[in-house]
């Protein structure tokens, strides 16, 4: 296997699961035609409450480990779910992690300040710096990783989101255990869904799906209203990822794909869609999604269907990815 040659140090619980979604789509058959749903749960990773970025920290742990890394430092919101995974899967690997948030999303309750994500990246040992109001996390970490290697510490920087090619690689293995896993199961899996921010879940799954020779077309919804400056960096880090695992072939243009028109104002605000959308999984299905990503995702899907964008006779898998702690710092909008 490909992924074989890359340093990798283990994380999450894998494979997986994955569910058919029936009473959501008996809901939504009421509308009309409604194809086969299932949700692939990778909000069960297992790593700190689970999510997406458990998989990419396996590959970008790997790699700082075999660089001699002694400490990570990574950058997000005050509510990233990325940092906090990334805190337990540098607490797991025994590295010291140095978290640079900003406030990139307007809501200025004192329990979004506190509580959910943030309350777990100090919980789990990280060392917090939140950015000056008008400073860029960038500058922050420039200035960051000169004190620290003056420390005597071997900082090994991870992108937003874990979003490059090494993170990408969580994800190519993704696509291919949903392969196998339709496969076991008896069905092919016509499409994916799922929230696209960074780029690098998009990416890998596009590599994966070429990987594996499938027809599955990868659909990203875009959460925060930023659909042409992302799929540029999909596209690249895309492009890197299936150069080091040896994809043959160039990636077709027609694999890239970013839907719009469901972020809202902007990332981390709520939707009346999203809501809707985390009410239907909670009450149909017993899943919790949350606030900033599936939930947004899980709108687009809903909207889509209602739409009729989709066949009657087509299957989708919904891809969860996680960030359920994110809803404590939400609680005042359900």
């Amino acid at each position: 296997m490909p992924l074989s040659k890359f340093p990798r140090y283990p994380l999450a619980h894998l494979p997986t699961p994955l569910e058919p979604l029936d009473r959501l789509r008996r809901h939504l058959a009421k509308d009309g035609g409604c194809p086969r749903l299932y949700i692939k749960r990778d909000d069960c990773t297992g790593l700190a409450l689970g999510g997406n970025k458990t998989r990419k920290a396996e590959f970008l742990i790997g790699a700082a480990r075999a660089e001699g890394a002694t400490c990570v430092v990574t950058e997000g919101g005050l509510q990233s779910n990325h940092v906090r995974q990334t805190a337990a899967a540098a607490a797991k690997a025994g590295l010291k992690c140095h978290l640079v948030l900003n406030r990139n999303v307007p809501i200025e309750t004192a329990i979004y300040r506190e509580n959910g994500n943030l309350l777990l990246d100090r919980v789990l040992g990280a060392t917090v710096h939140v950015c000056a109001p008008g400073e860029a996390r960038a500058e922050a970490i420039a200035r960051l990783l000169p004190a620290l290697k003056k420390d005597g510490e071997a900082p090994y920087v991870i992108p937003t989101g874990g979003s490059n090619q090494t993170g990408a690689l969580g994800y190519v293995a993704a696509a291919l255990e949903l392969q196998r896993q339709a496969k076991d199961s008896g069905i092919a899996i016509d499409r994916v869904l799922f929230a696209t921010s960074s780029g690098g879940t998009q990416a890998g799954l596009v590599v994966g799906m070429a990987l594996a020779e499938a027809g599955t077309q990868v659909l990203g919804i875009d959460i925060e209203n930023e659909a042409e400056t992302l799929l540029a960096d999909v596209r690249r880090i895309a492009d890197a990822c299936a150069s080091s695992v040896g994809v043959k072939r160039a990636l077709r243009g027609d694999a890239f794909e970013i839907r719009s028109g469901y972020a809202g104002e902007g990332y981390g605000i709520p939707t009346a869609g999203m809501i809707e959308a985390v009410g239907l999984l909670a009450r149909l299905e017993g899943i919790v999604l949350d606030p900033v990503y599936s939930g947004k995702a899980m709108a687009g899907l809903i909207d889509l269907v209602r739409a009729g964008h989709f066949g009657a006779d087509e299957t989708i898998a919904f891809i969860h990815t996680g960030g359920m702690p994110a809803m404590f710092a939400y609680a005042d909008r359900f």
